[in-house]
Order: C-alpha cells, then structure tokens, then sequence
C-alpha cells in the first residue's frame, strides 16, 4: 500500500528514534540519525535511509501513536485509560458524543477515529489558546470534518446538543457538568470523566447520583511494559502508574428529583 501526499506516516528506527510526519513527496525529515528524504513513490513497509545510513522503517501510525504525538498545551489523556473509556462507553461507527476539555486534542483525535464519518464529535473548551491547538491538532490528523469545536463553559450555557451517546469530561470540576450532561444525554447514555483525585470522585459520585445516573464505576488502569530480550524477560522497572481515576455512569429516563429512590451499592 503506497502512502498519499497529506498522510501521516511514521518512520521507525527504534524506540529512541521513532517520527510522526506527514508525507510529502521530497520532503525532508532531520533526525538525530542524519536526514531523510521522502522519496516520490513511498510504499508502507518499506525501508528508507538517512544521510548517516541508519535504516527507518515507514510504518502506518497506531491510533495511539497520533494521539501522543499531540504538540502539547495540556496533559493528554493516555491510550491506557482512553481504552477503557471508549471501551466501557460502547460508541462506535456514527455515534455522536461530547467531549468536555478539548486540552491538546488528544482524546478528540481517538474519538474521532471511533466514530467515523458518519459521526460526530462536540469537543467543547473554555480557554481559547486550548481549543486552537486542539483544533489543529485534530486537522493536522485529518480529522477535522467529523469533530465541532466549541469555546464554550458548559457548566453555565449547556451544551446545545441532544441525544448523544456518551459524555467524556476531563475538567478539574466533573460534576459542575453534570446537569447539562444529563440533558445531552439519550436514556442509557454514558458518562466517563477521568479525575486525578479521589475526593473528585467522590463529588462527581454523589451528583450523578442525585441526577438520574445508575451503574456507577471507579477504575484506575496501570500499564506495565515487559522487557523481552534473550536471557532474562522480566517486567521494565518504570511503568505508566498513576494518571487518573475513570468514573463511568448511565443516565436512567427519571427526574432528577426522583434519583434519591435509586439505590445502589
């Protein structure tokens, strides 16, 4: 399969020399290991050479690799929880859902590549700076045709959307959002917000439940690479630990003022 001027391909040489570019023809790439020339016919697969004559490997970008590779203005939400989240909200090819905290644009980029086409992604941000990055995060993907950016603050304009499938909220504050969200919300919709703090679970645990929310979940996900070589495989001594605490909940069809008869454990 032959890479298109526009795609983003990735050239690995090894997990200390690894790049995310996009491609065009003659373009030229410098590494720590000389510099690459994109060649006119450039086929996934294949192998390229640097000025130096190191060997890199052209490669189709992970979904995760696009998402880490984000130019930064806010910490990013990891593959590891990202996973789960997309996971347990159970979206899919045309879904429509809400992501609350555009940050860097990472999120926005995994959900994107979820719902496909012919779905939606209403990405809403409160500082201006932010939602610019992540917009050109998103199109530098080439994602920007399903995914609507908003400067907006939810929490006191709403959010203008109805029946959505999922609500995804990565703000210091979750359940300020979560009245509007529950508004968003089809009968059956997920809230997922990821919390660095367990006392931020705990708020957002008693608003969703005084809003209409059943099946509450809090999970933390660590990530432990193994190191396999020919003698002695064992696990790397850093890991990706503690990023955040993921709370997932589903929205029932009662009024908020009947939520205190839902009884839960």
């Amino acid at each position: 399969m032959k890479a298109k001027a526009g795609d983003l391909v990735f050239l690995y040489n090894s997990e200390k020399a690894r790049f995310l570019v996009t491609y065009q023809p003659g373009k030229r790439v410098s590494t720590h290991l000389g510099e690459i020339v994109l060649p006119d016919d450039l086929e996934y697969g294949a192998a390229v050479r640097s000025s130096t004559g190191a060997v890199f490997y052209v490669l189709m970008p992970s979904t995760s690799d696009i998402a880490m590779k984000v130019r930064r203005t806010t910490t990013i939400i990891y593959p590891k929880d990202a996973g789960w989240m997309i996971l347990e909200a159970g979206i899919g090819s045309g879904s429509k859902v809400i992501e609350v905290g555009s940050g860097s644009g990472s999120l926005t980029i995994m959900l994107a590549r979820i719902v496909g086409p012919e779905g939606r992604v209403y990405s809403f941000e409160r500082r201006e700076k932010f939602l610019e990055n992540a917009r050109e995060n998103v199109k530098r993907a080439g994602l920007l045709d399903r995914v609507e950016f908003a400067l907006r603050d939810p929490a006191v304009e709403g959010f203008g959307v109805e029946d959505v499938e999922a609500v995804f909220v990565d703000v210091p504050e979750p359940w300020t959002m979560v009245p509007p969200a529950f508004e968003a919300l089809t009968g059956g919709g997920a809230w997922i917000s990821l919390s660095p703090n367990i006392e931020q679970v705990k708020e957002t645990w008693r608003t969703l439940k005084s809003h209409g929310f059943v099946r509450f979940k809090a999970v933390e996900i660590l990530e432990r690479e193994i190191l396999v070589r020919e003698h002695g495989v064992r696990p790397r001594e850093r890991m990706i630990s503690h990023t955040g605490y993921i709370v997932s909940a589903r929205k029932v069809n009662i009024p908020p003022e009947e939520a205190s008869e839902i009884v839960e454990n």
